[in-house]
């Protein structure tokens, strides 16, 4: 069995440590992948710190990975070594169904996470990016455009189709007004494929701190949400609203401000409910909803759309060692706006 060396986490309460595990043997259907990339995803947090309840030790994490081929199985048409490929947040699906929905399969059962998840034995962990090295089914490897550089292209395979999920699902583009609330490694990619869509963007930050990078990145407004006077201001304003915070906030305050029969889709995840009233949703037919990345099919389409566009995120690029205080810093939103992994660091 190939060995390959990464970080883990091998309890909830410990700090991630170096980690030696086993890969599969590639299958004829596989291909391996030497990982260059891996972006810091703030579930990477939740997830090592059992914040969701669902962890399973020990726990590589990593689902925005980025590298190159370096061998492909028998039956694999797709790729070749050398080609430039990215993996997100799954790696398997239902192969079961009569016919297998592409377009929503993040949604359906039999949905295997690249990590802290079970592959198809039932019996052997996922383990993810943090990692030298991933072997992984043709059919959930992605193609980087050429012009996208892999350590700024690796956070698409999170960030980027979080956001662009969303945004396409809810038809943002010319004459729609969208929010993004959050300027991290979630918003700063809303605002800058919601401005390439054509949709007027507004920022709802909790300060203006960022306000210049929001505006360079195609924002046409930005408000401080620590100002009670933005409440007042944008009642009633918006088409769709796209909440990237998962601290617990207020979301009837922003649920006010959208327009009859807009929608607020939320993609962080908070640890604790948070209430919502009736009467922030009767008056004016409002949706609010939720959105999980995308299908294999939607991330390639949104990696292409990223390449027309030269859409990457902004990163700062770490040493794997680095990793738990990058940890503690994305928890005080000190990184503008993502953290990736340089796996040379690991290798070297």
């Amino acid at each position: 069995m190939p060995i390959a060396r990464g970080y883990a986490a091998t309890d909830a309460s410990k700090p991630l440590e170096p980690f030696s595990f086993e890969r599969r043997e590639p299958k004829e259907d596989d291909v391996v992948i030497d990982i260059h990339y891996c972006g810091v995803c703030h579930s990477d947090i939740h997830q090592a710190r059992n914040e969701w309840g669902n962890s399973k030790f020990p726990m590589v994490p990593g689902h925005e990975i980025a590298g190159v081929v370096t061998a492909v199985g028998s039956k694999v048409t797709k790729f070749k070594p050398g080609d430039r490929v990215g993996v997100g947040c799954f790696v398997d699906s239902c192969l079961h169904c009569a016919t297998r929905d592409v377009d929503r399969e993040q949604y359906l059962p039999g949905l295997v996470q690249t990590y802290n998840d079970y592959e198809a034995d039932g019996k052997t962990l996922t383990q993810g990016g943090y990692s030298d090295s991933i072997v992984v089914k043709e059919g959930y490897v992605l193609s980087i455009p050429d012009n996208l550089p892999l350590d700024k292209a690796a956070p698409l395979l999170c960030a980027g189709i979080t956001l662009y999920s969303p945004l396409s699902h809810w038809k943002a583009g010319p004459g729609k007004k969208v929010a993004i609330v959050g300027m991290g490694g979630l918003g700063h990619m809303g605002v800058k494929i919601g401005a390439a869509m054509g949709a007027d963007i507004t920022v709802l930050s909790q300060s203006l701190s960022k306000k210049e990078d929001g505006l360079k990145y195609g924002a046409k407004d930005y408000y401080a949400t620590s100002d009670a006077e933005t409440f007042k201001t944008l009642a009633n304003t918006f088409d769709l609203i796209v909440c990237t915070v998962s601290a617990g906030i207020d979301w009837n305050a922003y649920l006010n401000l959208l327009k009859v029969d807009g929608t607020m889709v939320l993609v962080g995840a908070p640890e604790h409910p948070v209430p919502v009233h009736a009467f922030s949703l009767i008056p004016g037919r409002r949706s609010l909803a939720g959105s999980m990345i995308g299908s294999i099919k939607e991330t390639q389409d949104m990696l292409d759309f990223c390449g027309k566009h030269n859409i990457t995120a902004d990163i700062e690029k770490i040493d794997i060692k680095d990793i738990n205080a990058a940890y503690e810093r994305v928890l005080k939103s000190d990184v503008r706006y993502r953290f990736v992994i340089d796996m040379a660091t690991l290798k070297g």
